[in-house]
Parts: structure tokens; C-alpha cells; sequence
């Protein structure tokens, strides 16, 4: 692995949205050098001389330990934070890690606040992977010639506005915030930025346009009193893995 990289960056879920495309771009940048680290393996590794994988449950204290020993030269972590008070009984694991980065690291280092919307990439790992979920609902709608509905209330459908954020936006973002104090930028501790593409959408405006992407069929009545994608889904197991075999023939 390079050892003369100006900057080294660990990475902490580098399967995920973000995590992904974060440690993908840093190391396409010169002078960079990245640790990615996540519970599972890759299922498609990142070959190059300036990363390396590091295999880890962070929940075991003497693995983390151990395996983290050899990122002793990093000089660029990603924090989250909140601003709002958090949710009553919330178990959120975003809430330990920055608990714990602000017990340790507090004062000694610069770090930013970057609250995206609804992250929208590719990951084979993650399970927050939404366009990737939607493209296998709509591959199967696809397959058994159902119709593309959407699975959720009136009010989702009509009212609500959602805020997009592409995985390479947010990684850009943190890259140039991780950089901004070494280029004569202001580095306030703490400072947040909003990562989002732009205008809010409303699920009725961009639904036919997906369906289109996918090839399906779009109803007139998008909304159905009791359908919910889990139950719907829940027993496609056999059409799903006639839809691999089919795009992957053995």
C-alpha cells in the first residue's frame, strides 16, 4: 500500500451509499490514501494501491483494536451530529458513534455536520439502499406483467415533499469540507451543511417517470387501501431467482 499520501482518510462503512462512493473518489484524487472499513467483505472490491479494506465489528472492542491498528497515520474521519433534540427511547447507533467522537476527540481536531436527504446511490451491502430496493420491486412487476404501485398513503402520495441527495454529491461534499482549512477556508468546528440536488419532489411527480425507467405498467389508481410492499414482495423469492438466472445464465 502507498505510503506517501499527504492525506489518509478512514472511511467507516465503506459499503454503504455514501461510505462507497466517498473512498471510490478520494482515492481517484492524488496524494490520498483510504481505509475502508465495514463489518462484511466487499462483494465488489475496490482494487487500487492506495486503499485497503479492513474487515471489523466495531462492536468488538479487541477486534476494533487490533484491526484498526495499522490506520495509525490517518489524518481525516466523518462525523455525524444532530442539532434537533433526539427522539425519546431512540437507539439510533449515529447517536453513540458521535457521543463517543466527542468524548475523544473533542477540541483536539476540526470537524463538519453534513445532513443530507433521502440518499439515493448504488450499494450491493447496504439496506438503506432505496433506488436499489424500487429497482427490484419494479423488476419483478416487470416479470409477472403487475402493476407499478405505490406503496404508500394518499398524503405520501399528494402532499409530502421530499429531498433527493446523489451518494457522489454528499462524498464531494465531504471531500471539499475535508480540504477547505488546508486551502485557506474557514474550519469552524461543528459547522453544518445541507447536501441535497435541489428542488423538492413529490412522489406523484416522479412515480410514471420511474415506472417508465423500468419498463412497467403505471395504473391510474397509484394508491391501494391495504397493499404494503413486504407483504406483496414477500413471497417473489422463486421470481427473483428466475429474473438472475435469466440476466445470468449458467
Amino acid at each position: 500500500m502507498a505510503n506517501n499520501s499527504n492525506n489518509v482518510a478512514i472511511v467507516f462503512g465503506v459499503t454503504g451509499l455514501v461510505g462507497r462512493e466517498l473512498a471510490k473518489r478520494l482515492i481517484s484524487k492524488p496524494k490520498w490514501k483510504v481505509y475502508g472499513v465495514a463489518r462484511n467483505p466487499e462483494i465488489i472490491p475496490i482494487n487500487r494501491t492506495s486503499y485497503h479494506f479492513i474487515s471489523c465489528d466495531l462492536l468488538d472492542p479487541f477486534e476494533t483494536e487490533q484491526k484498526l491498528s495499522m490506520s495509525h497515520d490517518a489524518t481525516h474521519i466523518h462525523l455525524f451530529d444532530e442539532e434537533w433534540p433526539r427522539p425519546s427511547g431512540s437507539s439510533s447507533f449515529y447517536y453513540v458513534l458521535e457521543d463517543l467522537l466527542h468524548e475523544r476527540l473533542g477540541g483536539k481536531v476540526a470537524w463538519t455536520v453534513h445532513r443530507p436527504g433521502l440518499l439515493m446511490g448504488g450499494s450491493n451491502r447496504t439496506l438503506f439502499n432505496f433506488i436499489g430496493s424500487l429497482c427490484v420491486y419494479g423488476a419483478i412487476c416487470k416479470h409477472l406483467n403487475l402493476p407499478f404501485v405505490f406503496g404508500g398513503s394518499t398524503e405520501c402520495w399528494e402532499e409530502s415533499y421530499i429531498d433527493g441527495s446523489d451518494a457522489r454529491l454528499v462524498a464531494e461534499r465531504q471531500i471539499w469540507a475535508a480540504t477547505a482549512c488546508e486551502d485557506g477556508g474557514v474550519c469552524s468546528d461543528g459547522e453544518a451543511f445541507t447536501a441535497i440536488n435541489g428542488s423538492s419532489f413529490r412522489w406523484k411527480e416522479i412515480w410514471p417517470i420511474l415506472g417508465k425507467k423500468l419498463g412497467v405498467r403505471v395504473p391510474e389508481e397509484m394508491v391501494m387501501e391495504g397493499f404494503w410492499y413486504g407483504k406483496a414482495m414477500g413471497d417473489k423469492k422463486q421470481e427473483w431467482e428466475e429474473i438472475v438466472v435469466g440476466r445470468h445464465p449458467t
